[in-house]
């Protein structure tokens, strides 16, 4: 039933009653409807005409669509021309037209008077959601959001109302950001910088986000951006010396004085602290970034939860993270989705993200139609119900509005705010790129339009705000400041400052050692802290299964052998909280651990009651973290990155579900863990537990491309390590903290040794020793005859046909440690075994992947022998899908590596 078949009288008396008793037992649409009439001055529904009531409630429709979809007429695009029509908003599809907009009409929340004419009503409407800001918030599903932001647009026509000395400072602004580019452009000319051109709005629009975050209580905002624009941000807005990124074009450094392989000028971080006018302070961090764009993000939302996690109850206030997008990327990158959803979660919250996408309307030669299916860039943000401004990128009082209200929005609700920030590239992609072969007609309105700065400049003179004069003298104080910083540097100076970061990375080091770190824990340390994890609180009711693997663990500490690799997990955990070191742990389901293994959290049979045994040693311990993710590679593990690097004194692990699935982050791992030292000089303390091994699971739950990660190591950038028993995994464990420096920690996991009966430790193992590199034989003598180096589970494989055969003279090495490579420790090792006439390398998996390739140089130099190999194929696929295959090959690696099970004694060629 529609409006116009129920308005009779009695109809809306019964309505009207109900309103009146119980005004939200009826719709938003009645609501209005009833609050109209009562402020235009109704006595009642006695006196309601139905032909006007149902106008009415058609202005009332007019009114919510206009909210609704009037950015589809809004005048944002500097390009082109203003919209001005839309069948959806013309005033025949609500049932009006010309002859009533002379007709009055009431328009609570609108219009602040009891009623208008309709042509006063849709003039304020177009004025607030058709000129130059565009809003699409009628998808946010709180309608206390949804009146907040009416509440802050439309009194104001959604129009910044701007003092003399404010409109003067956003001229100030975007003539620093113009003049610094033109001066670029000048003394260098077509080397790449990205230039900000043709969008420097930019540069006020975070001048004031800035300032309005500091009256909000924020002490810190980490940035994280591509290329186009960096220069000009880190020059005005963390204020940057001119020097210093002039010294970077004039490449005058010397080689001889570099530590690691550097990056290019727009991709380098900087950290600064910045004194407000009002004696305040903010530290301001852009965040190194690589090419791929939008990869940045999520290390982004990492580095501000781990400064919010340090400022505890006011983190969320005190630290603001702003990302700063490219249009095509925002629209084409799934990093973006992922690092959207996390928003939210609890593990990976920060109050919310002030997202700019500064829109270029292109991206490299591609224009949108060609790389987007949906109308703007920034439709992925829909997803989570929250406002989207579109605002034209040449009109600076309205950008100014928009970063006002985006902070506004964010520090009220704890939620991100997306600008899609309209404007265009006055350049081709780079400085070398020419823009007309691809874009003629684009790139022909582009150059006919004057600098922002020159065009506000002259909007100012025009109103009588400012003079020609001080519009010259602004630019002459720009222009002078550049030049002098230039003639410091030009031609035999080289400014090339330390790499500035957070203070609590003053005491780590990068360079890493092959020294002994003392890992053992005392006994009586140990024993009370099995017994801690085994209490539970008054009325708990486990599960009679996990009961049983509970108590087991504790037995195994309290006998002293059977420790296995869960339980060595918990006890390194553990004594790293009793220390005061808080853990990190996250990833999918790794709370229970994907193989129902870790059980890190317990949940009441009964009650459903979550425990978290780990949070519950002593007092004044440190907290234990662990957060199922969500289902994502790159945006988890990005983000775990970024916390890793902000938290030297945490344990921070990303565990994926099966070692393979890492394969979806390998741009995190490519661009920041392997090389983020190298490139940023930014030391990194994360730890990635990786499933791996060789179960007949087929190839997407086998590998955790050991290979890959062996390809990425050089200079000592990360640690590799494929541990074989629990004692050792609890040494690296405590080692990543205890040790003076910090290196990412890559670790090949088990997945059917959590339960194998001889990957077991002793409480004496963990009491007295440390992680050893490399494990000899202890059953080999050094009149041993053939040796065999292995790496990770397959050892066990081997140790049982040895044993079932009795080939005594086989003496088999682990190497627990790949990279950084333990030269001295093998080489040690290999010393013992002068008889040894066969050297042969055993691994599961195929010759071309695993850790052949990576060792084969490196032991064969020390062994000045042959060194042959036992394994797979080669192959395109890690491991076949089909059980007695993979039975058959297994096999045959050991027959081949030991011997046939029908040998008795003596060996198998």
């Amino acid at each position: 039933m529609n409006l116009s078949e129920t308005l009779s009288a009695d109809f809306i008396d019964a309505q009207y009653r109900k309103w009146k008793s119980d005004p939200s037992s009826l719709s938003d649409d009645w609501q209005f409807f009833f609050r109209g009439f009562e402020l235009a001055g109704a006595a009642g529904p006695a006196d309601v005409d139905p032909d006007q009531a149902l106008r009415q409630a058609n202005v009332g429709e007019l009114i919510r669509r206009y909210r609704d979809i009037g950015h589809l007429l809004a005048c944002m695009d500097p390009l082109s021309a203003c919209p001005t029509a839309h069948p959806l908003l013309e005033l025949d599809a609500f049932g009006l037209d010309v002859s009533d907009l002379d007709r009055t009409f009431a328009a609570p929340g609108l219009i602040d008077k009891a009623a208008a004419p309709l042509k006063e009503i849709v003039g304020r409407l177009k004025q607030t959601y058709c000129h130059s800001v565009g809003v699409e918030y009628m998808h946010l599903q709180d309608p206390d959001e949804r009146r907040w932001l009416q509440a802050r647009m439309e009194p104001v026509k959604n129009q910044a109302e701007l003092t003399a000395d404010e409109r003067v400072e956003t001229l100030k602004k975007l003539s620093a950001a113009s003049l610094f580019e033109g001066f670029l452009n000048k003394k260098y000319v077509g080397v790449t910088r990205f230039s900000l051109e043709g969008g420097e709005a930019l540069i006020p629009f975070l001048d004031v986000l800035r300032r309005r975050a500091v009256e909000f209580g924020c002490r810190e905002i980490i940035f994280g951006m591509a290329h186009r624009g960096r220069l000009n941000v880190l020059r005005n807005i963390l204020e940057k010396p001119a020097e210093e990124i002039f010294s970077e074009f004039e490449s005058c450094y010397d080689p001889q004085d570099l530590v690691g392989s550097g990056d290019v000028k727009y991709h380098i971080g900087y950290l600064t602290e910045h004194n407000m006018a009002d004696g305040t302070s903010i530290s301001l961090y852009l965040v190194s970034n690589p090419s791929h764009l939008e990869a940045v993000n999520p290390v982004v939302e990492g580095i501000v939860r781990a400064r919010q996690d340090l400022l505890a109850a006011d983190g969320d206030k005190a630290v603001l993270p702003v990302l700063m997008h490219g249009d095509a990327a925002f629209a084409g990158q799934g990093v973006v989705a992922e690092t959207l959803n996390m928003s939210q979660l609890k593990g990976y919250r920060t109050g919310g993200t002030v997202h700019v996408v500064i829109n270029n309307q292109i991206g490299y030669t591609t224009l949108p139609e060609d790389a987007r299916s949906t109308r703007y860039s920034t439709d992925v943000a829909k997803m989570l119900m929250v406002p989207i401004f579109h605002v034209h990128g040449e009109d600076p009082e309205a950008v100014v509005h928009v970063a006002r209200l985006a902070a506004d929005y964010r520090y009220r609700f704890g939620k991100d705010v997306v600008i899609d920030l309209v404007c265009y590239r006055r350049y081709g992609h780079n400085e070398g790129d020419e823009p007309y072969f691809t874009q003629p007609t684009m790139y022909q309105r582009i150059r006919q339009r004057p600098p922002l700065n020159r065009v506000y400049g002259d909007r100012l003179v025009a109103e009588g705000v400012v003079s020609k004069t001080d519009v010259d003298k602004i630019e002459q104080a720009v222009n002078s400041g550049l030049d002098a910083a230039y003639e410091e540097v030009h031609g035999d100076t080289c400014l090339f400052p330390e790499p500035r970061f957070f203070p609590e990375w003053e005491t780590v080091s990068g360079a890493f050692s092959h020294d002994p770190v003392e890992t053992a824990v005392e006994e009586k340390t140990l024993v009370k802290l099995a017994d801690r994890l085994a209490q539970l609180p008054d009325g708990f009711t486990v599960h009679p299964r996990l009961k049983g693997v509970l108590d087991k663990r504790l037995d195994a500490v309290n006998t002293g052998k059977g420790i296995d690799w869960a339980g060595a997990e918990a006890l390194a955990f553990a004594s790293l909280l009793a220390d005061g070191h808080t853990v990190r742990l996250s990833g999918q389901d790794v709370s229970r651990g994907t193989f129902s293994q870790r059980h890190s959290v317990i949940w009441d049979y009964e009650t459903g009651q979550a425990h978290t045994p780990l949070n519950h040693l002593k007092a004044g311990q440190a907290a234990f973290e662990v957060y199922n993710s969500l289902l994502a590679e790159a945006g988890v593990l990005g983000f775990e990155y970024g916390y890793a690097v902000t938290r030297p004194e945490v344990l921070t692990l990303w565990e994926a579900q099966f070692g393979d699935f890492v394969n979806n982050a390998q741009c995190v791992i490519d661009l920041f863990i392997a090389s983020g030292q190298a490139k940023w000089q930014q030391l990194c303390g994360l730890t990635l537990l990786l499933p791996h091994g060789w179960e007949g699971l087929g190839p997407e739950h086998s590998s955790a491309r050991l290979e890959r990660f062996l390809q990425l190591c050089a200079n000592d950038n990360m640690q590799v390590a494929n541990p074989t028993t629990p004692a050792q995994y609890f040494h690296l464990l405590r080692r990543q903290i205890k040790a003076p420096f910090r290196k990412p920690l890559i670790l090949m996991t088990p997945k059917s040794l959590l339960r194998h009966p001889m990957a077991v430790s002793s409480l004496k193992d963990l009491i007295h020793g440390r992680f050893s590199p490399i494990l000899d034989d202890a059953e080999a003598t050094t009149s041993a005859k053939k040796v065999i180096f292995c790496s990770g589970k397959i050892y066990y494989q081997l140790v049982a046909r040895r044993q079932q055969i009795n080939a005594d003279d086989t003496a088999i090495i682990r190497a627990e440690m790949l990279h950084p490579f333990p030269e001295k420790a093998l080489e040690k090792v290999v010393g013992r075994y002068k008889k040894a006439k066969d050297w042969t390398w055993v691994q599961e998996e195929p010759e071309n992947m695993g850790a052949w390739q990576f060792m084969r140089p490196r032991l064969s130099p020390m062994l000045k022998k042959p060194l042959d190999y036992v394994g797979r194929n080669a192959a395109a696929s890690p491991a076949t899908g089909f059980p007695k295959i993979y039975k058959m090959e297994q096999d045959g690696i050991v027959d081949r590596a030991i011997g046939p099970h029908d040998q008795a004694g003596g060996m198998a060629g």
